[in-house]
């Protein structure tokens, strides 16, 4: 599976940091580190929500899908930002990784046929290489099964929100992999990160007490109405 790497931009501390910005509005005193804290926990908890976009996340996504980085890319809510593996520069055609689903990695027929259809696409770009056909022309073989790099810059607001949608049992299942995997490298890169993403970070069901979805998983009652 994929990696994800928290770059030394990302704010260190969360919490304060939402606390100071609040503080400067409040006049407040912002160079108390600890009322900093307890003036940030309480923007959070009395769910101020646009404090939250004071708070920088940089990072690097490696490994996963070009499927699910498109999907990505869709939560664009705090104006993103990103980069990602160039088609045109770098050289696929000495082979490319990729992401095998877990219904074809349970089944070992499955699985050949998969990995045989990659080969064949590597083949064929090869191929084109010797023809002399420009990458940025063989490149639309390229599967979105292609394992992708990304350098990604963000707020927390856009995460939390992000969270709503993509920690839902109905999220396509890579990305909910993915988030998990941003969950616990955020959680490991300091304290206050690990109690932000345990009391923020959660799918809208757990925020609103009830399932929005026509198709629900069950894990909470619908909307009445």
């Amino acid at each position: 599976m994929g990696k994800i790497v928290i770059l030394p931009e990302t704010t260190k501390n969360p919490v304060t940091l939402i606390g100071m910005r609040a503080g400067v509005c409040w006049g407040g005193d912002t160079k108390d580190p600890q009322k900093n804290y307890n003036r940030g926990m309480d923007c959070i908890l009395s769910n101020h929500g646009r404090t939250l976009e004071y708070v920088n996340v940089e990072m690097i996504l490696d490994g996963y899908s070009a499927r699910v980085v498109r999907e990505w890319y869709t939560h664009i809510g705090g104006a993103p930002t990103r980069l990602q593996s160039s088609t045109r520069y770098i050289n696929y055609q000495k082979g490319f990784d990729y992401v095998i689903p877990p219904g074809i990695r349970r089944d070992a027929q499955a699985r050949d046929v998969y990995e045989e259809a990659m080969g064949e696409i590597l083949a064929a770009l090869q191929k084109l290489e010797g023809l002399s056909v420009p990458r940025e022309d063989s490149a639309m073989l390229l599967p979105l099964g292609m394992a992708t790099k990304i350098v990604d810059k963000r707020n927390l607001r856009s995460l939390v929100d992000m969270s709503r949608q993509r920690m839902c049992a109905r999220a396509y299942w890579e990305y909910r992999e993915l988030f998990s995997d941003l969950s616990e490298a955020l959680s490991v890169y300091s304290e206050e990160w690990a109690w932000v993403v345990k009391t923020l970070f959660m799918p809208k069901c757990e925020a609103l007490g009830y399932c929005t979805e026509k198709k629900s998983c069950g894990r909470k009652p619908g909307r009445e109405g």
